[in-house]
């Protein structure tokens, strides 16, 4: 066994670790499956314990249950010839081709050659050294030519005596196997020779030698909307050098000289530059430059409240040194009035579909699973429900406000019927009666008072529902008075008094506002500026022109970007309590193996849609030769959930009626399983308890025979928190007397049982994306479908109660040749 498999996994740098972690955090073929192959050397087993800890890292915005495990197992003195035994006993064949990889790129050169100049006659050495695996093999080059001499590979490159066919240009190439690295090349010259000046190509790269070489490279720079940016590379070579610049790993086609100008550069510009350098025969790239543009320096002002006397009306005409001393603030402000970070953030995602007396919508699950992978994405803790009832939705919602402290980002997203009433928004639940008022709703303008009170950095309301007035309601709430924080984004999906609507696809249906939302939400811009574009878009959509257009209320007055970092060093003391209670909602049963007397061994895994949808499937591990056709079904299952009868034991996911989810938490389509779909999960009351039926059949015999096993899986996802229970006594309609205390009873199941609290296989899904129903990505649904569509019908002859619609067909939103005779249920209430 080579030398260097015996080196612990410690001596990986912390670049090949992260990339190793990054791996390993999956639910299939990761850090659990690592886990469970190194456990069986009895020095490098992991408790139960450290496994938990582990997987809560996802809590963490640059945790990784990954790159835990790898430090446990290191503290372990695990080698990499273990680690490498375990891998190919994962067949995880993505990190064992990157850790061979990774020996090669452990060879580093500790010793570069310089370039000389030697006298006819002298002894030259040339050095390279380089530390890696035992037996580097070297190799001198004279331009392109081997150096035959004995020296030519070995570290050291004797030339004695040195005479004038030594000059040139050398370098080293050091290899292990098929596996090499080369140093930088050393220019020899003889003293007093002809081209000798220093700066110029031809004497650099003299005679017939080609050679690239950068000896300017661009430097990172901070600039503000409307300056210039130049950037700045410079090669000698032969032939000569060329260039090309880079944005962001994108090429620059106008950008192809050493001077890289851009006269008035806006956000849209920053990030990273390089430069490529190549010739005939060289290529070699510039270090990278970052370059970050802050707002203009007119707003990034910041105001001085003035009263607003007689020397009021001067102010913006003086020129005197107050004055002066004022404007030099606004063009020079601090650096830390330009970078916003948050202390954590927290999203809720709520999306009604199913309503029982009401219009029943399509687009919720994919709007809820598209946003909340986006979320995610920029480090967003999320939580997403689909078809609340009234106190589920309370519930909920006061969970949410639990998770929010001081400079948390907290954002608020619901998909459903809605309605507005005197500046007043309100989100619809599924049980609400046929002619529903305040009093059966949320009003979001009540829950933005009690984030208010939390201290929150940033508070985001994107609501995709109608606003239409409802004339069965003529109660006035009353919200908590509004603090004057700046902080307050307002995203509606329609104007006041105005409906929204849905795009009804072959695949998947999306939410007119969401299918534009979703192309921006992740740029890297003010909160406000992203809403606008977002908005512009819509307004270049033929069918959406003049019946639905996006509006946006804000106070914000600071460049918050929902892409703002996480900077855990100031979160406050209670930043672990959010973590725990967000964790605990995304807890998944761990991966069950029964054995049944008949000989067969059975898998029941588990994979999470959406915070309150789970899939359970059984699997066939092994089976005695004799029995030639079994499969484990599952029954029985609690009152408490929502189990579609006739869709229960599938053989494919659609039939089980799962659309979108996510394909890697499940077992591969090779190995037969049946899937079951479990809903409503967060009015389970109990534990969740089912039987697994066995039903077998042996050769030579036409009898099935059935075995039978109970199964209790704990309280999964969010039936942890128990939303079907009230929470403190509050006014229904204006959700302003709640008690956030977190010592209620109310709000201390999840403390309570924390200690047998284990993640599954899957849980690192569930923890980042667990709360992502249906997760065969909508963005790229090749084998998606979609529901029916099915209204309810009407209730009673009398008026209609105030329900929206939302429905349009089209097979491409940013297709223009729409017809409104096309529309389907098009409602005006």
């Amino acid at each position: 066994m080579e030398a260097w498999r015996k080196r612990s996994i410690g001596s990986l740098s912390e670049d090949v670790l992260n990339k190793l972690s990054v791996m390993l955090d999956n639910s299939t073929c990761g850090w659990r499956q690592l886990a469970d192959a190194v456990s069986e050397l009895p020095r490098l087993r992991c408790s139960e314990g450290e496994l938990t800890s582990c997987s809560l890292q996802v809590l963490s915005a640059a945790g990784s249950p990954g790159r835990t495990l790898l430090a446990r197992l290191a503290d372990r003195s695990c080698s990499l010839d273990n680690l490498l035994q375990c891998l190919k006993k994962m067949d995880h064949q993505e990190a064992m081709q990157f850790l061979m990889i990774t020996v090669a790129e452990m060879i580093q050169i500790t010793v570069q050659p310089q370039s000389q100049q030697a006298t006819p006659g002298s002894r030259v050495i040339l050095t390279c050294r380089a530390s890696g695996p035992p037996g580097l093999g070297y190799q001198w080059f004279k331009g392109k030519e081997e150096i035959l001499d004995p020296t030519g590979t070995t570290p050291e490159l004797v030339l004695c005596p040195f005479d004038p066919s030594h000059q040139g240009h050398y370098i080293c190439r050091i290899n292990h196997g098929e596996n090499f690295v080369f140093s930088q090349w050393a220019h020899v010259r003889l003293v007093g020779s002809v081209g000798s000046s220093p700066g110029c190509s031809s004497s650099l790269f003299s005679g017939s030698v080609s050679g690239l070489y950068i000896n300017q490279h661009p430097q990172s720079q901070a600039a503000y909307e409307g300056d210039e940016l130049l950037l700045q590379c410079n090669a000698v070579g032969n032939p000569p050098a060329q260039y090309e610049w880079y944005h962001n790993g994108i090429p620059m086609p106008q950008q192809k000289t050493r001077c890289l100008k851009i006269p008035y550069v806006t956000t849209a510009y920053k990030g990273e530059y390089r430069c490529k350098v190549f010739n005939l025969y060289h290529e070699t790239w510039s270090n990278t430059a970052a370059i970050t543009i802050g707002p203009s320096s007119v707003t990034d002002a910041s105001w001085v409240e003035i009263d607003r006397g007689l020397e009021s009306q001067e102010v913006c005409g003086s020129t005197s040194r107050r004055g002066i001393h004022l404007l030099q603030q606004m063009t020079n402000p601090p650096s830390s009035a330009k970078d916003f970070y948050a202390t954590d953030k927290v999203a809720l995602l709520i999306g009604n579909m199913n309503y029982r007396y009401h219009t029943q919508l399509c687009a919720p699950i994919a709007d809820v699973h598209e946003l909340t992978n986006l979320l995610r994405q920029m480090d967003f803790k999320v939580v997403s429900l689909l078809d609340l009832n009234w106190q589920e939705m309370h519930s909920a919602v006061t969970e949410f406000l639990l998770l929010l402290d001081k400079g948390v980002y907290g954002l608020l997203y619901f998909a459903g019927h809605g309605y507005e009433n005197f500046g007043n928004s309100f989100m619809v639940p599924i049980d609400a009666p046929a002619f529903y008022k305040s009093e059966h709703c949320l009003c979001v303008q009540n829950i933005l008072t009690r984030m208010q009170e939390k201290e929150t950095g940033l508070n985001v309301f994107l609501l995709d529902m109608c606003r239409k007035r409802n004339l069965n309601d003529n109660v006035i709430v009353q919200p908590g008075l509004l603090k004057v924080t700046a902080n307050i984004v307002f995203g509606y999906a329609t104007c006041v008094d105005a409906e929204a609507y849905e795009v009804k696809r072959e695949d998947v249906s999306n939410g007119i506002f969401i299918n534009f939302l979703k192309k921006r939400v992740c740029e890297d811009e003010k909160v406000t500026v992203m809403l606008d574009r977002v908005a512009e878009d819509m307004g270049r959509c033929v069918i959406t022109r003049g019946r639905q257009a996006l509006e946006l209320r804000s106070n914000l007055s600071q460049r918050r970007s929902l892409t703002d970092q996480i900077e855990t060093s100031q979160c406050s003391e209670s930043s672990s309590a959010r973590n725990l209670q967000w964790a605990v909602a995304h807890v998944l049963p761990k991966t069950h193996y029964l054995q049944f007397d008949c000989g067969v061994r059975v898998q029941l895994g588990f994979a999470a849609e959406f915070s309150n949808i789970m899939v359970i499937y059984t699997r066939i591990l092994e089976k005695p030769r004799e029995i030639i056709s079994c499969s484990a079904q599952l029954t029985d299952f609690p009152e408490d959930v929502d189990v579609d009868l006739k869709k229960t034991n599938q053989e494919t996911l659609l039939e089980a009626g799962s659309l979108l989810l996510i394909k890697e938490e499940l077992p591969s389509p090779d190995a037969p399983s049946l899937y079951t779909r479990i809903r409503s999960l967060q009015r389970l009351k109990r534990e969740l308890t089912f039987t697994v039926c066995l039903h077998y059949t042996y050769f030579n015999m036409d009898e099935e025979i059935q075995e039978c096993q109970p199964v209790t899986v704990g309280k999964p996802l969010v039936s942890k928190l128990n939303l079907h229970e009230p929470r403190p006594s509050c006014d229904s309609s204006a959700f302003t007397s709640f008690s956030l205390d977190s010592s209620h009873p109310g709000f201390s199941s999840f403390t309570d049982d924390f200690d047998t609290l284990t993640l599954s296989a899957g849980s690192h899904y569930a923890n980042t994306g667990s709360s992502s129903f249906n997760i065969d990505a909508p963005a790229s649904s090749k084998s998606a479908n979609i529901p029916e569509e099915t209204d309810s019908p009407d209730i009673s002859d009398g008026p209609r109660p105030l329900v929206a619609t939302k429905s349009l067909p089209h097979s491409q939103l940013n297709v223009t040749d729409y017809k409104f005779s096309d529309m389907h249920n098009f409602h005006s209430y």
